[in-house]
Parts: C-alpha cells; sequence; structure tokens
C-alpha cells in the first residue's frame, strides 16, 4: 500500500474515533495572531418580547431565538405590569432601557405578530400567522420562522433559527435545530457515517458510508428520507464531500493505491468524474468552493505539514492560502468558505491542541477564535457570523456555537460524543404571514 493510501486510511481512522477529552487549556494564544472579538456593549439594538395572556411557548422560543441571533440585547419582564389596555406603556419601556417590543396575541384562529418601535410610540411592523398546535409536529420549527422575520423586521436581513445542523453522533448522521432541540438519527446503527455536508438548497445532505475498508459517498434526500449511491464511488475511500454552489457539482477527497486527491462528479447527473489533484508526492482532501464557484480552498501536504491550499474550481493555479509558522502553529485542517467569500475557518493545531481560525482572505490575516480545550470542525450559519464546531471545554465532544461578531459561545449538544458539523441553509418560510 503506497504511503498516500496509508494517509488516507489514517484521515478516516482519526475521523472514526472521537477526540480524547481533556482538562481546560490555558494556553495563551500565538503570539502575532489575534485571539477572541473585540466587541463594546451596548451597540445592538434593546428588545424585550411583551408578556401576555396565553401563549407561552410560543413567546419563550422566540425570546430564545431572538437572544441566539446574537444580533440584539434581550431585555426580560415579568408579569403584565408593563402594559395598558391594547398599546404597550411606551413611556416605561423607554425607562427601561427597550428599543423594541414584540407582542404576541392569540387571535380566533391565528396569532398576531407586532413590533413596536418605543422610542417612536408606535407599531413599526404587524402580521398575521397560522401555527401548527404546540402538539403537533412542526410547531417549534413554525416559531422558528416567526422568529426569523422578526429578526428580518428589525435588522433587513432574517435570523438563523430556521437553519439545521447536521453531525455525526455514535457513528449515525444525525440533525438538529439550531438551538440545540429536536435532534434526530437520520441514519441507523448499523452503518457508519463520516463528513456530512448540506447541498446549497437544503434538500439534500451528503456523507460517507465506511463500511469493509471502503467509503461511498451517499445523498440523503431530506423530503423522501431515503439515500442514493453517488455514482463513481464504490471504489476506495471517499469522504469530505462538499456541494458547489449551484448544487450540481461534489468535490470530494479519495484515498486508493494512487494516493490522496481531490475529485469531482456530476450529481445532477450522476456522471462524469475528474481527479483536480495529482497527489504523487502530496496528499490532498477536504475541498471547499468558494460562493461564486470559482475556486477551491483544500488541505495539501505539498509542503510538508497539511495546511490550506486553494485552487481554480478546475484544478490549476494552486497556491498556499492560509500562512503558518513553523515551531509555532502545526497542521490545518477542515476548510470552509464563509457565505460572503471574505474569509474561510478552519481548525489548527497550536500547543499540542487545534483551534479554530479565521482568515481574512484578501489581507491574508490571521485571526484566532478559540483558546480553551481543543476545538475543531467548523461550519459557518448561514448569516456569515456564526460558527458551529465541535469542542472538549465541557469534558466530552459537543456542538458549540461562537458568534464571531461578539465573541459569544453557547452549547449546542449535551448527548454523545460528536463529530464532523455541518450547518444548513435557512429552511424556512414554512409558515404564511399576512400583513
Amino acid at each position: 500500500m503506497s504511503r498516500a493510501a496509508r494517509v488516507g486510511l489514517g484521515v478516516l481512522a482519526a475521523l472514526a474515533v472521537a477526540p480524547t477529552a481533556h482538562a481546560q487549556d490555558s494556553t495563551p494564544p500565538v503570539e502575532g495572531v489575534r485571539v477572541g472579538i473585540t466587541y463594546t456593549p451596548g451597540s445592538r439594538p434593546r428588545v424585550a418580547v411583551l408578556p401576555g395572556a396565553g401563549l407561552d411557548s410560543v413567546r419563550a422560543i422566540l425570546r430564545r431565538d431572538l437572544d441566539y441571533s446574537d444580533r440584539f440585547e434581550l431585555i426580560y419582564l415579568e408579569g403584565d405590569r408593563t402594559m395598558t389596555t391594547g398599546a404597550p406603556n411606551y413611556p416605561l419601556f423607554r425607562t427601561l432601557g427597550a428599543q423594541y417590543g414584540v407582542e404576541v396575541i392569540p387571535q380566533a384562529d391565528d396569532v398576531a405578530i407586532r413590533l413596536y418601535d418605543m422610542d417612536g410610540g408606535s407599531i413599526r411592523q404587524q402580521a398575521s400567522v397560522r401555527l401548527p398546535r404546540p402538539t403537533d409536529d412542526g410547531f417549534r420549527f413554525a416559531v422558528h420562522d416567526v422568529a426569523d422575520e422578526v429578526v428580518r423586521w428589525i435588522t433587513g436581513t432574517r435570523g438563523i433559527a430556521t437553519t439545521k445542523i447536521a453531525y455525526v453522533g455514535d457513528k449515525r448522521l444525525r440533525v438538529v435545530d439550531s438551538d440545540g432541540a429536536d435532534a434526530v438519527s437520520l441514519t441507523g446503527p448499523g452503518e457508519t457515517v463520516l463528513s456530512p455536508a448540506w447541498s446549497p438548497d437544503g434538500r439534500r445532505l451528503v456523507y460517507t458510508r465506511f463500511a469493509e475498508g471502503t467509503g461511498t459517498l451517499q445523498l440523503y434526500l431530506v423530503a423522501s428520507g431515503t439515500s442514493v449511491l453517488v455514482a463513481g464511488t464504490r471504489a476506495g475511500l471517499n469522504y469530505s464531500a462538499a456541494f458547489s454552489p449551484d448544487g450540481r457539482t461534489l468535490a470530494y477527497a479519495r484515498s486508493d493505491e494512487g494516493g490522496t486527491d481531490i475529485y469531482t462528479v456530476n450529481v445532477a447527473d450522476m456522471c462524469c468524474t475528474r481527479r483536480l489533484t495529482a497527489g504523487r508526492f502530496a496528499d490532498n482532501l477536504s475541498p471547499t468552493y468558494s460562493p461564486d464557484g470559482r475556486r477551491i480552498a483544500f488541505v495539501s501536504t505539498q509542503a510538508g505539514p497539511p495546511q490550506i491550499y486553494v485552487m481554480s474550481a478546475d484544478g490549476t493555479d494552486q497556491e498556499l492560502l492560509a500562512p503558518f509558522d513553523f515551531g509555532v502553529t502545526g497542521s490545518s485542517f477542515a476548510p470552509e468558505w464563509s457565505p460572503d467569500g471574505a474569509s474561510l475557518v478552519f481548525h489548527r493545531q497550536v500547543a499540542g491542541a487545534f483551534q479554530i481560525f479565521v482568515l481574512d482572505i484578501a489581507a491574508r490575516r490571521l485571526r484566532q477564535l478559540t483558546s480553551v480545550g481543543r476545538n475543531e470542525d467548523p461550519s459557518w450559519a448561514p448569516d456569515g457570523r456564526h460558527i458551529v464546531f465541535v469542542s472538549d471545554r465541557s469534558g466530552r465532544a459537543q456542538l458549540w456555537v461562537m458568534d464571531v461578531e461578539t465573541g459569544r459561545v453557547r452549547q449546542v449538544s449535551t448527548g454523545d460524543v460528536v463529530r464532523l458539523p455541518s450547518w444548513s441553509r435557512s429552511l424556512g418560510a414554512t409558515v404564511g404571514f399576512h400583513h
């Protein structure tokens, strides 16, 4: 077996074994690399979800979604002392520091949602929506949709509550809502799953089914709950796949006797496999497309330790993308391009542990986001300001979310040891708003 093939097997072996948990690490940041986020408190709009009769579960989910958007400072209220008949007490809300108020009002068949401008003393936006019953499937996701629309009313862009995170847990393909609720397994206990990735339209997931020394790429069809084999991936170990922005092409790594290289396949027509790299003396893996589809960032050992490179989508014009310092920082893995194309997130070895880095592509400037515990496998949310990653800072490998603008970190999963998350696009617009 060639050295490249052995490396490929080692990659899959590393993916199949959960990282070892260890005590929290207070290692200082690498000199010359900025750690964390600078944030000025009080710069975000201050929002209150108004209390009222009934619909407490709607308010609770809505309040949490607005909080997790990290776009607002939430003001928490008790009882209904802030209300007067038919309208909020605008002067009192201004005294409390609230700039906006969100009200949820039960109606005969629908639920009214109102956004108040407390400074202006007026209704800024309102709509009615028909929600499923709290006991029905889809209730929580429908409220997430309402929350994302409220975020749009205030900021001009929708939130990320109607997104899902795919990951590997107990060797199965699993998905969970962005707030950590409603985790479900999409594959059974009899198969080992690796490296899931969402399609741009959110209707498919690609993943590796690992069995008997081979790894085939499978497409999971969300609507039907079935999986189909990706053509041309029966041979070798095929893994770390990523969709092109138009969803028609998969780029992925294949390890076999010829080495570890990046290939593409047309999944729209299930044909036309093509090799992009030649790994006779290097291994190439973990491709990720730029949002315009013109470039692919990837991991390569062509200069020694694994580092982040970039090439044209046809495999030409390869060059080192993320600068590194021998003896200071180590190997780099798992790149993913940001939704706006301006940056790349990945994990890199620092002082014996992996940490999350973001690269400003235009300036070629690095920023280290984590420094506690082992942190790896980051994936962008569609808003381009949140990342999900795996960290053992709580004692075992779990999913965590960071807002890269404020530096806030929250834990998403609390169950089995998890790996390899992938964040979907927005799956919202499941309910109809009537203005």
